[in-house]
């Protein structure tokens, strides 16, 4: 039986505060001219970095703040994680300065042929590295893996080992995904089931609940310090027979059954310290005839039985409209209902295009302004996906690279 839980999140969080701030160039680089120019550079004898630790408190308290000084369209667009597909660093940079997303997933088109490529094409998402943006990956291995130079165990290998596999696997993933540049992995299936003929069968960390909830414990356990790890898909894939990515799975479990079963491994994996969990569009209808995603019962169960405080995803909300259900074909209205129901990022891929973020950050802001969206619901969101990004950011992820600092008595 899952109660009441606190989320204890994994790690010191540190925040990097430079005193006074050395830029190099308008992006923190050296320009071509710095190279050719041999003259030797004095640095200011005070420029030093200080690396403090902070709390989840205080990164709570600066997102707060930032969020209280962005505008009303800044805040709709900072709860978007959008797609565009191109490999190319250029297109990529523009379209996140022109959208202002504070996100964006990683698919198999925006995968270059080398790490190093790669490497450009997440340090071209990052506008400002002070606030660097949620770069995500579906990065699970096996079956569902957007790096073909990750080897580590997947899931249909790890659900026969004990936990500690789990967590080397994860953490050498954890390392391959910060080492691209990439903050957040949706690589952790908590999903169950005892059928091998399941969708998610191959995918999930094994059966029964108990053993697959150590599993998931221990991969957010090793991918922790690496990558911010997710926990996929809430309240669980293995109970509802289908595909999300074309229908709307749906079960009549009771919400006891689900507790005793599909709960504990997200109770497993928020124990460890997951800071992102994704809602499926599955339908528990015990519980809810709506989609877990849409669901605001769900997201309820999620924050006040399991304890969870950090950001909830929705799956590709594109997977809706592919369901074919007329209720769920503007992907404008799915967006809007998404961060209604308690979601803090809403994700799209499917029938994305280059326009779609603009039109979903309109349609945001237009459901503020009449009311059908309460103001401080996406206050609350865009306040829970700021503290992520600043803690990226504090962790190096975002920050610009100084010439000649050094370190602060």
């Amino acid at each position: 039986m899952i109660t009441r839980r606190r989320q204890v999140w994994a790690g010191a969080l540190a925040l990097a505060v430079v005193v006074p701030a050395v830029l190099l160039g308008p992006a923190g680089a050296a320009s071509a001219d710095d190279e050719r120019d041999t003259k030797p550079v004095t640095q200011p004898a005070q420029a030093t970095v200080r690396v403090a630790a902070a709390s989840t408190d205080s990164l709570a308290l600066a997102a707060s703040a930032r969020v209280s000084e962005m505008s009303l369209r800044d805040k709709a667009a900072s709860v978007v994680m959008a797609h565009i597909s191109t490999t190319d660093p250029t297109a990529l940079h523009d379209f996140m300065s022109r959208t202002g997303v504070g996100g964006f997933i990683l698919m198999g088109s925006n995968i270059p042929g080398d790490e190093t490529e790669l490497r450009a094409i997440t340090a071209a998402l990052t506008s400002d590295p002070a606030v660097p943006p949620l770069i995500g990956i579906d990065q699970e291995g096996g079956d569902v893996s957007r790096l073909p130079w990750d080897h580590f165990a997947a899931a249909v290998t790890l659900k026969s080992q004990e936990p500690a596999a789990a967590q080397r696997a994860f953490a050498g993933r954890g390392a391959l995904v910060q080492r691209a540049g990439i903050g957040v992995n949706f690589g952790i299936v908590a999903d169950v089931t005892p059928q091998s003929g399941s969708f998610i069968f191959r995918r999930s960390m094994g059966w029964p609940p108990i053993d697959a909830a150590a599993r998931v414990g221990a991969a957010v356990t090793g991918e922790g310090s690496q990558a911010l790890s997710t926990l996929k898909h809430f309240p669980g894939h293995g109970a509802a027979a289908g595909d999300s990515h074309s229908s709307i799975p749906t079960t009549d479990k009771s919400f006891a059954e689900w507790q005793a079963s599909d709960a504990v491994p997200f109770g497993s994996g928020i124990d460890a310290g997951a800071p992102v969990v994704m809602f499926g569009h599955l339908a528990f209808t015990a519980v809810d005839s709506a989609p877990a995603s849409l669901s605001s019962e769900w997201h309820r169960v999620l924050r006040e039985d399991l304890g969870f405080t950090g950001v909830a995803v929705t799956d590709d909300l594109g997977m809706l409209q592919a369901s074919g259900i007329p209720e769920y074909r503007d992907p404008v209205a799915n967006s809007v209902a998404a961060l209604a129901a308690g979601n803090d990022l809403v994700l799209g891929v499917m029938f994305s295009d280059a326009s779609t973020a603009d039109k979903i950050t309109g349609g945001i802001v237009a459901a503020v302004e009449a009311g059908t969206l309460p103001a401080a619901r996406l206050d609350e969101a865009a306040t829970r996906v700021m503290t992520l990004r600043l803690q990226l950011a504090g962790a190096g992820r975002g920050m610009v690279p100084c010439a000649d600092c050094t370190a602060a008595d």
